[in-house]
């Protein structure tokens, strides 16, 4: 027999498949970037910093991420490309090396009435499937347990075609579901107050109508008067009970005015199709203010707010309805499951204990599963969408995250620290956008945008370690130590604004006096209960104003200038110089390019290929007709006003021929929160979380009220930024209002008056004050979590 030589094995490092270790991108125009060129090492933690609106989220997410999802939905076949949304190529010349990416991004879950957070995370769909099989009594499939299924039954005659033959066949069906037929599974009623809708001392034709946009000029004055339901010139307390119903309550129905058909329908069920249904925070402000005018919600009587039928609650686990179940707070929940010791349905109960597991680790296992998602915040959602990943089998991934840590305590950084790094220790690429110091600390690699914002920012200042970064010189490499000091003298409270028996969520009885006139900070572990204690004893009172954390909602149309109310002004300005109507000067009216509609760009849609924009021909992009261009105000047409920025803006509008104190007013309060840089006709959607955080801080500061509540300002701040933001928090309270802060950022603790700290845990565990004084107090207690971590960060 042959010997076989012993050749050496090849080296695994020698194999082509082992060479393509980098994400490679060259080129990168996107938003702001000007064409970047950067080499990121795969299955590594890569963080990006820079301050707000330097292009960090236009390269990850923009370009890196959006590009992966692109090729990857390009792999399906074209007919299911027609059913997914369709992704242009980004601005980019080269692009290698991508993996498939999975964003787990700040965008606040939907705020569906229906939406909770069992359902957005499969919990639910393993408890209904847990309660169909060993609930008792037996009511039927897991449909029966959901919230969202209506019961229906029918009977009836169907023609069935068989054999050539027509044959008619009687057949009953019906669905057993959960949803609770009182409140249709939302938990909550609402009683309408009529005197909101109608004043009944006038008649329909004087004007009784009291509802937004309600108005007998057009269409619903003509069905109102054509209906000949009711006399439109009697006033409406004289109507006879029939008549009453039929303005109010009556079902659609078909009527005939002048010819042609319509439908009439009562008040009630119309407004609650058109506004009711809708989630309110989406409303516009005025059919917002009128729908809290009008409607009340109550908890459902017959649910008690578990959103689900008698039936569904009858079949019980134990003493356990899923009800019960669902409203138990999510730590405690693992418990009972783990307790279930049940053969038949072994790998549901693992699977469930694993996800509710996963809740625990995240640090959110002081949630309930019956929690409305629209009450989430940015950080609790972005970690909810992070549990669906924490036990993956996937590797060679890449995650994208946006800022993971917001929202969370300086206790509460360093578990989601570990979380990240475990994700990359099973061979993932991990992309982070973060301005946290603690969590810049534990990359392997930093790649540093800047300089600065917007159209001075866009380049890549640095790449390399954190060390490197430290000694780099870059406005992050110089901040990146910053702390700040305990101040040496606090201010005097003017008064005090009294809560008492505060109970809202967590919240157990709390009473607190939080002084007036000086910077007060709220702070605590997340789900301590901060947000329950402001905005359920605090924000609703008068000359409170409320800046939270809803995100700004805009179309591409939408830009600083139209969100802040500037451009009234300056319409009026053009209109009254150049003796002409103001609506010339919006590029959503009259003074629109004919040939794009005052979109600046023409759109070719390409059906499940990603369209085509074009800058118009016509217009250049300006958006404006020829002839509007024509008119100047101080020298300078509308689409040159709107192409400054807010810095040159405020020069322009402060003094000289163009002097128009309203919109100075406005630019003031922009330049003040340190958005100078921002064009006025910039769309929103081309800006970042941290920018539209302060847009909409800025579109407050102007409002007429005491007292500032503002819910984590820093949320998107670089660390250069928030010196800034301190001295704004400063000039607010020196202005003589009340300035009260929820926050979590060190820097903002010590440079606090007052601390009010809640805990000493989440969920249960909370929901009390354990420190209220200064910040020099509560480091020399240093009794607290809290405490320990701003002594630490103080270094006392």
């Amino acid at each position: 027999m042959a010997t076989r030589k012993n050749t050496p094995a090849p080296s695994p490092a020698s194999h082509a498949a082992d060479t393509h270790d980098l994400i490679r991108v060259h080129g990168a125009r996107v938003n702001n970037l000007k064409d970047v060129s950067i080499e990121l090492p795969k299955r590594r933690l890569t963080v990006f910093t820079g301050v707000s609106g330097s292009g960090k989220s236009s390269l990850v997410f923009s370009t890196i991420a959006a590009e992966s999802q692109r090729l990857i939905n390009e792999t399906y076949s074209a007919f299911v490309q027609g059913f997914m949304p369709t992704l242009a190529r980004p601005d980019v010349d080269v692009l290698d090396g991508l993996t498939t990416a999975i964003i787990v991004d700040q965008q606040r879950m939907g705020a569906d009435p229906r939406s909770t957070v069992g359902t957005a995370t499969d919990a639910n769909a393993m408890l209904r499937i847990l309660f169909s099989r060993l609930g008792k009594p037996h009511i039927g499939s897991p449909q029966a347990f959901s919230f969202n299924v209506a019961s229906i039954s029918g009977a009836g005659a169907v023609t069935v075609k068989r054999a050539g033959q027509t044959v008619k066949e009687r057949r009953s069906f019906s669905v057993t579901g959960g949803m609770c037929p009182r409140c249709e599974g939302r938990g909550s009623v609402n009683d309408i107050d009529l005197t909101a809708l109608y004043d009944e001392d006038k008649s329909l034709n004087e004007g009784a109508l009291l509802i937004p946009g309600y108005s007998m000029d057009g269409w619903y004055g003509r069905i109102f008067r054509g209906s000949g339901f009711f006399d439109p010139d009697k006033p409406i307390k004289k109507y006879t009970k029939k008549q009453l119903f039929d303005l109010v309550h009556k079902e659609p129905t078909k009527i005939k005015v002048e010819g042609i058909n319509l439908t009439y329908e009562g008040l009630i069920p119309k407004i609650q199709k058109s506004m009711l249904s809708k989630d309110v925070d989406s409303l516009q402000p005025h059919i917002r203010a009128f729908v809290e005018r009008a409607v009340t919600f109550t908890v459902c009587p017959e649910c008690e707010g578990t959103r689900l039928s008698e039936l569904a609650r009858s079949s019980k686990i134990g003493k356990i309805s899923i009800a019960d179940a669902c409203a138990m707070q999510i730590s405690d929940l693992a418990d009972w499951v783990s307790g279930l010791k049940e053969p038949s349905v072994a790998p549901l109960l693992a699977s469930l204990r694993h996800t509710l597991d996963s809740f625990v680790e995240i640090g959110l296992g002081y949630l309930s599963l019956d929690r409305p998602a629209g009450t989430l915040s940015g950080g609790e959602a972005q970690r909810t969408k992070m549990i669906r990943h924490l036990g993956s089998s996937l590797t060679d991934v890449t995650y994208v995250f946006d800022e993971p840590t917001i929202g969370l305590h300086p206790h509460d950084i360093q578990r989601m620290n570990d979380l990240l790094r475990q994700l990359r220790d099973k061979g993932n690429t991990v992309l982070v956008v973060e301005h946290k110091p603690e969590a810049i600390a534990i990359a392997d690699h930093v790649v540093d945008l800047g300089p600065r914002a917007g159209t001075a920012g866009g380049e890549v200042v640095f790449e390399g370690t954190v060390d490197g970064l430290r000694a780099s010189g870059t406005l992050t490499g110089k901040h990146l130590d910053d702390r700040a000091a305990l101040k040496p003298s606090v201010r005097t409270p003017s008064g005090k604004l009294e809560v008492r028996g505060a109970d809202t969520h967590n919240l157990q009885d709390v009473d607190v006096d939080i002084p007036l006139g000086v910077l007060v900070v709220v702070t605590g572990v997340a789900g301590s209960g901060k947000s329950s204690l402001i905005h359920g004893s605090v924000s609703g009172r008068d000359g409170v104003v409320a800046v939270d954390q809803t995100p700004i909602r805009g179309s591409r149309r939408s830009n600083p200038a139209t969100y802040t109310g500037l451009l009234d002004p300056i319409r009026k300005a053009f209109a009254k110089a150049n003796n002409v109507k103001p609506a010339l000067f919006s590029a959503n009216s009259e003074g629109a390019c004919p040939n794009c509609n005052g979109a600046g760009v023409v759109y070719t849609d390409l059906g499940m290929m990603a369209g085509v924009s074009t800058t118009c021909e016509v217009c250049e992009g300006k958006r404006f007709d020829a002839s509007v261009l024509e008119y100047r105000f101080g020298g300078r047409d509308i689409s040159e006003v709107l192409g400054m920025s807010v810095a040159e803006a405020e020069r322009f509008f402060g003094d000289g021929e163009a002097k128009t104190p309203a919109a100075h007013r406005i630019l003031t309060h922009l330049a003040d929160v340190g958005l100078g840089y921002l064009r006025l006709g910039q769309p929103l959607t081309t800006l970042s979380g941290g920018e539209r955080q302060r847009l909409k801080l800025a579109t407050h500061m102007g409002e007429k009220g005491g007292v500032y509540v503002l819910d984590e300002p820093t949320t998107g701040l670089h660390l250069a930024d928030v010196e800034q933001l301190l001295g704004l928090l400063d000039r607010l309270v020196e202005a003589g209002k009340s300035v009260l802060v929820i926050e979590h950022h060190q820097a903002v603790m010590a440079h606090a008056d007052w601390i009010i700290d809640l805990g000493p845990g989440a969920g249960h565990d909370g929901g009390r004050v354990v420190f209220e004084g200064t910040p020099a107090e509560l480091v020399a207690a240093r009794n607290t979590l809290t405490g320990e971590h701003l002594a630490d960060y103080v270094g006392a």
